[in-house]
């Protein structure tokens, strides 16, 4: 899953089920301790062989945890810590159970299952929080914050010669005239319309950021020429078709120009995203709703 796709309210529900869930997994490792400390039964569904999916934690993890959660790597790394840390806590219970003495090794090997499924919990939490602080709460794009560490990192990796990387900016069209005439929540309207699509459109690990106002930042790794203008250009496309609905009898309608340049090693990534801007400028003056490529004579 890439949290690109996840809006807002999204986020917030994770991280809010997240912490839920947590919270009763601590009561349930309370009441195990307690049986164990106490010599009580064990709880006939700690000793099932399906146990980790029956305590209130397995119970959101298998069935009620958000669907696009499912295929993070985190989400699906707690799975394993969590079936395994309750194999051994059914260890524990059946050797209590048949009276024998608790091994030192098995209570630690336990007690460290426990400590890994909580980083991993803990781990996930801090991700999706932020994602959470990281997006801009209006369009679900990154914020510009994120732009010169991301390109930076991106820079570094076209360095080593592991990737080609081009970023492109987007400017929506004639974008002050959609406020001018309907007013500034249609324009969030349109805003948001025109980056879900992008986001929707784009690779799981192609990135789009909040450049300020209608402008936005694509950043799109393992990109020849070619195939990101080509991409680019369908996006472009796509947004130009949009039938964006706004309460009333017609729908809006937006285009959005764009400049494209090789994100370059051997520069700042500040002059990348001059020279994408310096493209897009002549997008603009090429009649808008275009792709231009920078290059030297710009």
């Amino acid at each position: 899953m890439a949290l690109d796709e996840v809006n807002r309210d999204q986020l917030q529900a994770m991280v809010a089920q997240l912490k839920e869930a947590l919270y009763g997994h601590q009561l349930w490792h309370g009441v195990l301790v307690r049986t164990l400390a106490c010599g009580l039964p064990g709880d006939k569904h700690d000793i099932s062989d399906a146990a980790n999916t029956e305590c209130r934690f397995g119970q959101w993890y298998y069935s009620n945890a958000p669907e696009k959660l499912r295929n993070h790597p985190g989400f699906i790394a707690i799975g394993e810590e969590h079936l395994r840390m309750h194999h051994l806590a059914r260890l524990l219970l059946l050797s209590a159970q048949a009276g024998k003495p608790i091994a030192a090794l098995d209570y630690d090997n336990f007690s460290n299952a426990l400590e890994r499924l909580r980083l991993e919990i803990s781990a996930l939490e801090r991700e999706l929080e932020n994602s959470l602080f990281n997006h801009d709460a209006l369009t679900g794009a990154i914020t510009r914050f994120d732009i010169l560490p991301t390109l930076r990192q991106q820079q570094e990796l076209v360095r080593r010669h592991a990737q080609v990387c081009y970023i492109a900016m987007m400017d929506l069209d004639n974008f002050k005239a959609v406020n001018d005439l309907h007013g500034h929540p249609t324009g969030d309207l349109v805003l948001v319309a025109a980056v879900q699509y992008l986001i929707k459109h784009l690779r799981p690990y192609d990135k789009v950021f909040r450049y300020g106002g209608e402008e936005f930042l694509l950043c799109m790794p393992y990109t020849a020429l070619a195939a990101g203008y080509d991409r680019i250009k369908s996006l472009g496309e796509g947004i130009a078709a949009l039938e964006i609905n706004i309460g009333e009898k017609e729908p809006v309608r937006i285009t959005a120009s764009f400049g494209l340049t090789l994100l370059d090693s051997d520069v700042p990534a500040g002059t990348s995203i001059d020279r994408a801007d310096k493209a897009l400028y002549a997008a603009k003056s090429a009649g808008r709703n275009c792709v231009k490529v920078w290059d030297s004579a710009m």
